[in-house]
């Protein structure tokens, strides 16, 4: 009995103590706690997007921020702040770089700049696997669309004679899509760089300075291009990324590879549309607040409210989580470095095409089917030749042939260093 009395009070001292610090951790936790949940109140939430207003990913990431406040502990305001340049590149190394790292900063760049520097390109300061994503809006499929009436009707006509297609920046899909095409697969198309968003492409058309881009996914498509698209006026002739079998009759770009090892290559330079609509913080920002922008994430995918608002905007929302954008992630980097290193090649050939052009706008004022003639603004005269297999020439907003160019016309040249014009336009 001495014994048992005896350990009873350490015994039920031991047992005080653990209770005592139970309390504290659960007061620290609880402290904790509300003091996460009240970090975003009263602040702004700023979702950085690497495009202008007025195309797809705008209406995304406006429908997205509006969603926001109501999903995340604090309530705060949420806003967009459209940073377009180089393909999105300045919006992502901003975010990287300089802009705060503590959650209330969001980054929505294009696919391509995401894995810019895995593919040689310095001028992005970070990796693939460096942000931490929050999730992806929607598993895009990418497009190369045509213009009504330009001639171009057809990946076919890709390989079988040159085409004119309009990107904003050599860093961009728009671009690096149809150089690989001419690398990988023996297509014919010169990049028109210098066509800041969607909008300005489609102005381009228009007024028959291109005949189409690789710079449609089906989402801008169905949604700022809806009236283009459903007049028949742009018109896929190839998609990419995730095969969207609403598009009947228009191949995959997969459906050219002549063997594994092209399609693998392909798939590496093309997938990456499919986290196309990815939102991101920078790394640094705290683990609690990345974790409460995913679930707010995950249950905005889920609200009437968001996706009635992307049903009357016509945007197809198919999201994937943070879990499964970071294993595209690492499924990319983590491809044979053959491949990667073939698939680099094919995105950095044909760069320098446009830097090494000279332009001359003007008169025409001699034509053959071998040459063209222009006279520039102050009577200054150039000669270039006209090669079938090389040269492009555009006569209202439609392809032609040499022997349609009559003096008189108001044209504008680009022509090469060896004095073959590569593109001819004329109104």
């Amino acid at each position: 009995m001495s014994r048992k009395g005896a350990g009873f009070p350490v015994q039920f001292g031991l047992a005080l103590a653990l209770f005592g610090v139970a309390i504290v951790t659960f007061i620290a936790s609880a402290t904790t706690a509300v003091a996460q949940s009240e970090f975003y109140k009263g602040k702004t939430v700023t979702v950085v997007l690497g495009d202008p207003p007025g195309g797809g990913a705008d209406t995304y990431a406006r429908l997205f921020a509006q969603a926001l406040p109501r999903f995340l502990p604090g309530a705060p305001t949420a806003i967009v702040q459209n940073m377009p340049g180089a393909s999105s590149l300045l919006a992502a190394n901003y975010v990287y770089k300089t802009a705060p790292r503590d959650g209330t900063v969001i980054v929505m760049p294009q696919a391509a700049a995401i894995f810019a520097r895995m593919f040689g390109n310095q001028s992005a300061a970070y990796q693939p696997n460096e942000f931490q994503f929050i999730g992806n809006l929607d598993q895009a499929t990418g497009t190369c669309s045509a213009w009504k009436g330009s001639g171009l009707t057809s990946f076919e006509d890709l390989l079988n004679r040159p085409a004119l297609l309009a990107a904003s920046a050599p860093s961009g899909v728009a671009s690096e899509y149809p150089r690989a095409f001419n690398a990988l697969y023996g297509t014919r198309v010169h990049v028109i760089h210098g066509y800041v968003g969607t909008s300005n492409i489609v102005v381009a058309m228009q007024n028959g300075e291109v005949q189409g881009s690789c710079a449609f996914m089906v989402s801008a498509l169905r949604s700022a291009f809806k009236n283009y698209f459903d007049a028949g006026q742009l018109t896929p002739i190839i998609q990419t990324a995730r095969r969207d079998p609403t598009l009947i009759g228009v191949p995959h770009i997969l459906d050219f590879a002549r063997n594994d090892d092209e399609r693998q290559v392909m798939r590496l330079i093309t997938d990456r549309d499919i986290m196309a609509r990815s939102l991101a913080v920078a790394p640094g920002a705290p683990q609690d607040r990345v974790a409460m922008l995913r679930a707010a994430f995950d249950a905005i995918m889920k609200d009437k409210a968001f996706l009635d608002g992307a049903a009357r905007a016509n945007l197809p929302i198919n999201p994937s989580s943070a879990g499964d954008v970071e294993a595209l992630v690492k499924d990319m980097t983590g491809a044979r470095p053959d491949y990667i290193a073939r698939a680099r090649a094919a995105l950095e050939s044909g760069v320098a095409e446009n830097t090494d052009l000279t332009s001359l706008e003007g008169l025409v004022s001699m034509a053959s089917a071998q040459s063209v003639e222009i006279t520039g603004a102050e009577g200054a005269k150039r000669s270039v030749k006209l090669q079938p297999d090389v040269s492009v020439i555009m006569i209202a907003g439609a392809q032609a042939r040499a022997e349609q160019l009559q003096p008189g016309m108001a044209c504008s040249l680009r022509y090469m260093k060896d004095n073959v014009a590569q593109v001819v336009t004329c109104k």
